[in-house]
C-alpha cells in the first residue's frame, strides 16, 4: 500500500508538472497574444472628442463619431504575408504588399493595419481570429453635409487634431470646450451659393471661382464658397497642390479690376474732391510713363460720376482718383482694409499683392482695380461699408449674438448712400443690368481684369467680378461672385457682364427669400433688359 501511495504521489507530481509546463506556454502564447495586444491598447492616448460645430440655426456640419482601428504586434505575427491576405478579405482597400512588410518587421511592437473602419468591418476580422490582432477605439470628424462649407469648415486628422478652416483656426476651442460652435454661415443660404457658383463654372467654362454673401451691418458671413469644392472626408488623401485644397474666397488674391471704381468715387467724393454734377472729359486716352490707359466702349459726352460708374469708364475713374490725389487715395484704400490681411478668423487668408510704392502710375490703375490684387473676402469687407452707411466692420465667421461690434468709419453715411445709388443705376441701365432681380432692387458693379501671366498679363483670360447689394433702398446684404477664366460663347463676351452678373443675380434670387427679403415691386424698371451686341462687350474690361 505504501508504495502503491507513492507511486501514486509521484503521478500526480508528473502530472502538474505537465500540466504546469503546458499552462506556462500557454500563458506566454498569450502573452504574446491578445493579452499582449490588449496592453498596446490600454497605452493609447485617448483621440480627443471635438465640439459639434453647427451653423446659425443649429443645423449639423461638423460631429464626431466612434470608429475602429486594426492595428498588430508583429512580434506576435507568424506568416506574414497569410495574415495580410487574409485581412484583405474584409477589408478590400488593404494594399496587401505594404501591409505584409509592415508586419515582417517583428523588432517593432506596434504597426497600424487600418484606420477607421466599419464596426461591421471590425466585427468580420474579429471573426477571423488571428494572433496579434486588436483594436482602438476612436472618433473620427464627419461632415454630414458632404462638400458644403468645406473649405470654411476645413478637416481635422487621423488623431484628432485640425489641419485646415475652422477646424485648425479654433482647434484649442473644439478640443476644450464640448459645447457645440456655432458658424455665421446659414446652410440654405450657403447651397444655394455654392449652386450658383458650381452652374457658372460649368455654363461659362471657367477654371475656378469663389463666391461670398455677408450681412453687411455686422459683418457675419452667411455664405462663403470656393470652387473646385472640397470634401473634408478625403482631404487628407490630396497632395499638397491639390486645387480643391485653396480656399479661393480668402486664401488666394485676385486682381478684381472695376469693382474697384465705387470705392475711388466714395472717396473723392467724401474728401470733397469731386461732386456728384461734376463732368469729365473722356474722349481721349491717359498715358501715364508710356503706358496708355483706355476706355473699351466710346462714352459720348461729359459723363458724371453716376454716368462713369454705370458705363464702367477707365479714364473717367482716373480723372476723379487725381482729383483726390495720390495720398488721400491710398490712406482711404488702406482704412477699407484693403492693404493688409482679413481679419477674419481663418488662418490661411491671404495678403494683398502691392507695388513697392503708390505713386502716380499705380494711383491710376488701381483706381480702376488693376495692379492691386485682394483677397475676395478682404474686398467684399471693404464694399459692405457701402451698404453700412459709411462704416466697416471685421468680417467674422462665427455666430455670436452678443460681440460686441466694434465698427469704423470711413466715410459718411450721405456718401456711402449716394454711391449705392450710383450702383443701383449700373443695375438699372448699365453694364450691371444681367445682375438685375425683379423685386429685390439689386445694386453693384461689374470688374473685369486681365489675368496675371508670368512676365505680364493674358489677352485671352479675365478675372471677372460682380459685387452687389441689396435691397438698394434699404442695404443689408453684400454679394460677391468671383470666376476665373470663364469663355465667351455664341451668344455672349467674356466679361464680367456676361457671366459674374448673372451668376449674382441668380444667387440674389435664390437668398433673398431665405434671408426674408421682401420683394418689391412699385419701383419703376426697365419692361426688357437693355441688350448690347455681342461685339461691344466680348473682350472688354467692363
Amino acid at each position: 500500500m505504501r508504495g502503491g501511495g507513492m507511486r501514486t504521489r509521484l503521478v500526480s507530481i508528473c502530472l502538474l508538472l505537465v500540466f504546469g509546463v503546458i499552462a506556462i506556454k500557454g500563458l506566454t502564447v498569450a502573452l504574446n497574444g491578445p493579452v499582449a495586444v490588449s496592453a498596446i491598447a490600454s497605452n493609447f492616448e485617448e483621440t480627443p472628442r471635438r465640439a459639434d460645430i453647427v451653423d446659425r440655426n443649429g443645423d449639423l456640419l461638423a460631429t464626431s463619431v466612434t470608429v475602429y482601428s486594426v492595428f498588430a504586434d508583429p512580434r506576435a505575427i507568424g506568416d506574414a504575408g497569410l495574415i495580410a491576405s487574409e485581412l484583405a478579405t474584409v477589408l478590400p482597400d488593404l494594399d496587401v504588399e505594404r501591409i505584409t512588410a509592415r508586419l515582417s518587421n517583428n523588432e517593432r511592437a506596434f504597426a497600424w493595419i487600418e484606420r477607421g473602419i466599419t464596426p461591421r468591418q471590425r466585427q468580420a476580422v474579429f471573426a477571423l481570429g488571428l494572433e496579434g490582432i486588436g483594436f482602438r477605439e476612436e472618433t473620427r470628424r464627419a461632415y454630414p453635409r458632404g462638400t458644403l462649407a468645406g473649405h470654411v469648415l476645413g478637416f481635422a486628422g487621423a488623431d484628432g487634431q485640425g489641419l485646415g478652416g475652422i477646424e485648425y483656426a479654433l482647434d484649442d476651442r473644439l478640443t476644450g470646450d464640448q459645447t457645440p460652435l456655432a458658424l455665421s454661415i446659414d446652410a440654405n443660404v450657403q447651397f444655394s451659393l455654392e449652386a450658383e457658383l458650381s452652374a457658372a463654372i460649368g455654363e461659362y467654362d471657367a477654371e475656378a471661382g469663389a463666391g461670398i454673401v455677408m450681412a453687411a451691418r455686422s459683418g457675419e458671413v452667411l455664405g462663403m464658397a470656393s470652387w473646385p469644392p472640397l470634401d473634408p472626408h478625403k482631404a487628407t488623401d490630396l497632395s499638397a497642390d491639390d486645387p480643391a485644397l485653396l480656399d479661393r474666397a480668402s486664401g488666394a488674391v485676385y486682381e478684381l479690376g472695376s469693382i474697384f471704381k465705387p470705392l475711388t468715387v466714395a472717396g473723392a467724393l467724401d474728401a470733397g474732391a469731386i461732386r456728384p454734377s461734376d463732368k469729365f472729359d473722356v474722349r481721349e486716352p491717359i498715358t501715364i510713363r508710356g503706358r496708355q490707359i483706355n476706355d473699351d466702349h466710346p462714352i459720348i459726352g461729359r459723363p458724371t460720376a453716376f454716368e462713369i460708374i454705370a458705363d464702367s469708364s477707365n479714364i473717367g475713374t482716373v480723372k476723379i482718383a487725381w482729383q483726390l490725389g495720390t495720398r488721400r487715395q491710398q490712406e482711404f484704400f488702406s482704412s477699407l482694409g484693403l492693404f493688409s490681411r482679413s481679419t477674419i478668423e481663418l488662418t490661411g487668408s491671404a495678403r494683398p499683392l502691392l507695388p513697392e510704392s503708390f505713386d502716380d502710375l499705380y494711383s491710376a490703375t488701381a483706381s480702376y482695380g488693376h495692379g492691386i490684387a485682394v483677397s475676395p473676402i478682404a474686398f467684399a469687407s471693404a464694399f459692405a461699408s457701402l451698404a453700412n452707411a459709411g462704416e466697416t466692420v471685421s468680417p467674422t465667421l462665427l455666430l455670436e449674438p452678443e460681440r460686441k461690434r466694434s465698427p469704423k468709419r470711413v466715410m459718411a453715411a450721405p456718401t456711402a448712400n449716394l454711391v449705392v445709388r450710383m450702383l443701383r443705376q449700373a443695375v438699372i441701365d448699365g453694364t450691371g443690368e444681367r445682375a438685375e432681380v425683379g423685386g429685390y432692387r439689386v445694386a453693384g458693379k461689374t470688374g473685369t481684369a486681365e489675368k496675371p501671366i508670368p512676365g505680364g498679363y493674358s489677352e485671352d483670360e479675365n478675372i471677372c467680378s460682380f459685387a452687389a447689394i441689396f435691397p438698394a433702398d434699404s442695404p443689408e446684404f453684400v454679394v460677391l461672385i468671383v470666376l476665373d477664366s470663364p469663355k465667351a460663347g455664341a451668344d455672349r463676351g467674356r466679361t464680367a457682364a456676361w457671366n459674374a452678373a448673372p451668376t449674382a443675380g441668380r444667387v440674389i434670387e435664390r437668398i433673398a427669400p431665405i434671408l426674408g427679403v421682401e420683394p418689391r415691386f412699385d419701383e419703376p424698371a426697365r419692361s426688357s433688359p437693355r441688350v448690347r451686341s455681342v461685339s461691344d462687350r466680348r473682350g472688354t474690361t467692363l
